[in-house]
Order: structure tokens, then sequence, then C-alpha cells
């Protein structure tokens, strides 16, 4: 298969099942490098020649596919090779609670290639149903979620350094300025039960459920993503908490001396859905710029909305710390999967490169061989519409942006972030669920980790159940 013969298959096919004017379908067989294949689609006939679908043509050649339907853009990307692989050993933080880290990852500049930056996130809890109710139980209330530095080094993630989240201050349930992972507000957040799920125990209006980390080089300092608020949180390096940004309407309930709060985020996000809030964080590398995502859509006005497809990224000036921008990611498509809710596709972290490309981990809730969806995507900013305050409400277009449907998306003219595959996990078999953390070294080393979730889901197991996995893309993302 030549070059030239790929080029003008590109040319001649569209994406998708439709056929050619005057083709029809050929009774051929398939074969590559000796082996028989089926494509998804047959291939056509026309005028003597053989016309294969694109996406098997790609499969062919090892390449990616993505087909931008608004820009009418076929974009094919090198599949990259798997590197190394690591996994975490380290003692249990009690019986049937592992060690746990995963749930975000950073490389900072300057560092060598194999350290990184990790956190997990709030701390081991579970649900337990009590008489239909479910209850949302903590069984170390006193957890103080932290900062790791960690080494990838044969086979192993050692932990360099561990930065526990403290305050300039007291927090009211540690007695100490250590933080805890538990809810901040009565009003706002699920109710904390002991392990029991029979006793109430105390909100913590200091606590973070971390789910991003990002380091910002003009300052030397981390931001984090919370998923209570949403919130983002910056933080010295070491661990001190310095101040939060939050959405207006929130600040007269959490704005304190030890924690200083800006309520510049939009209003909107309030509507998060409960653990569905800010799950990824970046910034540029000249730490001009500093973007959101969220995991799952708003639930604008209510939780009919919960199978949206529209996911907001937000970005927001530094010097100022004010939101410039907004975004209207668009997720895959479940109906192209086996059983599998729209509700349960999420964004789980995110990597800036530059101002107008990000990479963005989107995942469903599977693991191992019931995972369907597991992609690193590249996404490209330069021609998507910021939409930064026009459609949190119906008054523009009479529905708000989560109950908009992909048609009424473009009658609208807007433009989401065009998606371009890097890495499809599914395919190497990865095992886990929560692919949570993502970096890239040098524009060509990809770095995924999974948050283990404390081990609640196996408590029994003898591995801690942490991976972590490199992959060298053969091209370089600047």
């Amino acid at each position: 298969m030549t070059k030239k013969w790929f080029i003008s298959a590109i040319a001649a096919l569209t994406v998708g099942s439709a056929l050619l004017p005057s083709a029809h379908a050929a009774d051929v067989q398939y074969s590559s490098n000796g082996q028989a294949f089926t494509p998804a689609t047959p291939a056509v006939e026309q005028q003597g020649r053989l016309y294969l679908p694109i996406r098997d043509v790609a499969n062919l050649l090892g390449k990616y596919v993505d087909w931008d339907d608004v820009s009418k853009t076929a974009l094919f990307s090198d599949k990259p090779k798997l590197s190394g692989t690591y996994t975490l050993n380290q003692k249990d933080l009690a019986d049937g609670i592992k060690f746990g880290i995963g749930s975000s990852l950073t490389h900072i500049p300057g560092d060598p290639d194999n350290v990184f930056y990790t956190t997990a996130d709030r701390g081991p809890n579970g649900e337990v149903d009590v008489n239909g109710v479910t209850r949302r139980t903590f069984p170390l209330p006193n957890y103080t979620p932290t900062i790791y530095k960690i080494q990838l080094e044969q086979g192993r993630i050692n932990i360099l350094d561990t930065i526990p989240l403290k305050l300039s201050g007291k927090d009211p349930v540690t007695g100490t300025n250590l933080i805890t992972g538990l809810p901040n507000l009565k009003s706002r957040d699920e109710v904390p039960y002991d392990k029991a799920a029979q006793k109430v125990i105390s909100y913590d209006p200091y606590g973070l459920d971390v789910e991003g980390l990002t380091y910002n080089p003009t300052d030397d300092t981390f931001w984090i993503s919370d998923e209570y608020g949403p919130y983002l949180v910056q933080v010295k390096r070491d661990g001190t908490l310095l101040q939060r940004l939050a959405p207006k309407g929130i600040s007269s309930e959490l704005n304190t001396a030890a924690l200083p709060l800006k309520d510049n985020l939009p209003a909107v996000y309030l509507t998060r859905r409960q653990n569905r809030g800010a799950e990824a964080v970046g910034i540029t590398p000249d730490g001009k710029w500093m973007f959101m995502a969220m995991q799952s859509p708003l639930r604008n006005p209510d939780k009919n909305v919960d199978n949206s497809r529209t996911l907001r990224i937000l970005k927001i000036d530094l010097s100022t710390l004010k939101p410039v921008a907004e975004y209207a990611y668009i997720s895959e498509d479940a109906k192209q999967y086996q059983d599998l809710k729209q509700s349960d596709i999420v964004i789980s972290d995110m990597y800036v490169v530059n101002e107008n490309t990000l990479l963005i981990d989107e995942r469903d809730k599977n693991a191992g061989e019931a995972a369907q969806l597991k992609k690193i995507f590249s996404i490209d900013l330069k021609n998507a519409t910021n939409i930064l305050g026009q459609y949190d409400d119906t008054s523009k277009a009479g529905k708000t942006l989560e109950q908009l449907s992909l048609t009424e998306l473009r009658q609208a003219g807007i433009q989401s972030p065009v998606k371009r595959t890097v890495l499809d996990a599914v395919e190497f078999k990865y095992p886990n669920e929560k692919i949570e953390g993502i970096s890239l070294v040098n524009g060509h080393t990809l770095v995924i980790v999974n948050d283990n979730d404390f081990g609640v889901t196996d408590p029994d197991s003898k591995e801690n159940g942490t991976d972590l996995w490199t992959f060298e893309l053969p091209y370089d993302i600047k």
C-alpha cells in the first residue's frame, strides 16, 4: 500500500458509510500482512477502482483517525509505543485501605524526566446503603490531602517527598495546621459519616477534594482543582494554602483569613453535580494562562441534562485571576459503544501544552476487559468559540448550554474544540478504570497514572493497584 494510494483514497472518501456516486459494494476478501481482516464498512468499487473506508485505511497504517463534523476535517495521528510500566509498592494506610496517589500528575521543567508530582484525592471514602439511602463514609476522617514527589525507576514508583496540605492557621477539625478532605458546607456538600455510616462527623471549611495539580513557573507555586466547589486553590511548594478561587455567590460562607477567597469564577459553576466538579487544571509554560475542566456537564438547569455531551473548559488570566474565555468541549458519543451511558463518559485530567493546545483525558467508568473508552485527545482551541457568560441561562438561545443539542450548538454558531486522538489506552489493555493523571515530557513522552481510590473496591488485593505507564509519541506536541 503506497503513500500515493493512501492519499488518493483519503481524497476520494468521506468519513462514514455513505457510498460514492455510481459506486457499488465490492464482494472482495481482505488481507493485511498475510492476515485476513474484515473492514468495519465494506469497500466500494467505482470505475474499476476499489475504495476502502477511511478508518480501515488508517488502522492498516497504524494511525488514529478522527473526524470533526463542523469543520469537515479528518485528522490522522501516528500511534504511540508503550515505553515503560511502573507500579506503586507502599504500606497500606490502615486495614483494608491502600496507600493512594494518582488523582493528578505534573512534571516541573528542570526536574529529571522521571520525576513528577502527584496527589491522592480527599482520602478514603465509600458509599453505604442505610435503609435505602446512600451515605458517604470517611473511615479516616483526619486524613490529610497531600502532594507527593515521585520518581520512576526500574518498574517502581518511588515516593521521594511528602508534602501535606496545611494552613497558616488552625484547622477546626484537626486542631492543627493540617487540613482534611472532609466536605466544606452543610448547605452544598454530601453529609459526611463515620466508617459505620451511623454518625455524622464534622464538616471542614478548608477540606479539599483534590483532583488536579499544576505548576506555575512564574511564582513557583502549585494550583489545585478542588471538586467540592468547584474551586481552584493556590499552594506554596511547602504545602501551605494561599488563596481560593470560587464561583460567585459563595464567598460569605467560605472566605476566611486563613484562606482568602476570590469569587471570580462564573456563578453557574455552583450547579455542578456532586462528585463531578473541577476535575482538571493546567497552566501554560509561560505562566500566563490557567485552564480548568469540569468532569461532567453542569446540572444547568437540573439533573435532566446529566446526559449532555457538552462539558465546560474555562480559561483564566493568571495576572488578574479572572476568566477570559470558556469553551464547549464535546465528549464522545456513548451510542458508538456497547451499553455505555452518556453520563458515564467524563473528563479526568488535562495537560496544557500552550494557549491553544490542551491534552484531555476522557474515559468511561469501566475497567479491564469491560473498558471501552480510555483516550487522550489533543484539542485545538484556535477556532473554538468563546462562550463565556453567554449560555449560563436561557436568555440567549432559549436553553442553557447543557440543554442545547449538537445541532442547536451548530445553529448557534458555537464551534467546539477540534479533537485528535493521541492515545487509545484500551488498545494497550490498560487495566484500570480511572486514568486521572496525565503529563507530557519533552513534547513526546506521554505519562498516565490511575487513581486507585485507596483500594476501597478491592480491599483484599495484595497489590496496591496504582499503575503508571509511559508512551513515546512518534512526533512532538509543542
